[in-house]
């Protein structure tokens, strides 16, 4: 049997995946028989959710394209802010109604996202297959570690967070979905993902500490968990970093 090869060039954040030598260059490919795109960009390390745009010889391809012997491929990210309509998109719309789904390594991420009105599902237990499946029928964006993961033929939408310095993480989400005029602080619980909502004082006040009750009159309560909040100092502090955050 014979070897066929192809050339490669990835372009802008997909070269996270690939290994130095790959890097940001073109460089061969030998292959047997005539793979699909699709499955040859995932064998060489990139998630098929991290790909937008796939040109072979300079013309748009889809996923379901087989390789040629000779081909040219370029391969681009998603273009969240880029109109590219007139080619050949590999994913469903972009999820303007941004909602997300994390996996159990990103614990503070998720916390962090809900502080700023993030509609954003998290547990400590979640399996792939469970995060999988509410991503897609309950169209979230599946943020990720695993690689492994956002290779799954059934996931749609998904990110792999390029930062394990949970203070960067943040960050680089709002830069990637470009959120920054999307952002509601303080709107949804930290805790349960529940909407935010403002609450008397009087109807609350058998379960507040005795400096809270003298200091504080504005609070709001988890319409999911019932926790109760107020603009303590810690509010201030948060309210510090969002500002820092927004005006990056």
């Amino acid at each position: 049997m014979s070897v066929n090869s192809a050339k490669f060039r990835f372009y802008q954040e997909l070269n996270d995946f690939l290994p130095l030598k790959y890097k940001k260059r073109t460089f061969p490919y030998k292959f047997k028989d005539n793979p699909s795109i699709k499955d040859t960009i995932e064998a060489i390390g990139i998630p098929h959710t991290e790909v937008e745009l796939i040109l072979v010889n300079g013309k748009s391809v889809d996923f379901n394209y087989h390789l040629q012997n000779g081909d040219f491929v370029s391969v681009y990210p998603v273009f969240e802010s880029l109109d590219i309509s007139p080619l050949i998109k590999l994913h469903p719309q972009p999820l303007r109604n941004t909602r997300f789904i994390l996996d159990p390594q990103l614990g503070k991420l998720a916390k962090k996202l809900r502080m700023l009105g993030f509609d954003t599902l998290y547990k400590n237990n979640y399996k792939d297959k469970q995060i999988i499946k509410i991503s897609r029928e309950a169209h979230r964006i599946i943020l990720t570690r695993d690689k492994a993961l956002l290779k799954n033929r059934s996931v749609t939408h998904g990110y792999w967070v390029r930062n394990t310095d949970t203070e960067k993480q943040l960050p680089e989400i709002i830069r990637r979905f470009d959120l920054k005029d999307q952002i509601k602080p303080f709107t949804r619980c930290i805790e349960c993902n529940g909407i935010m909502k403002p609450v008397d004082k009087k109807e609350i006040i058998d379960q507040l500490l005795p400096k809270t009750k003298k200091y504080y009159n504005e609070f709001y309560r988890c319409s999911k968990c019932n926790k109760i909040f107020w603009k303590g100092s810690h509010f201030q502090r948060m309210k510090k970093n969002i500002d820092i955050l927004v005006n990056q």
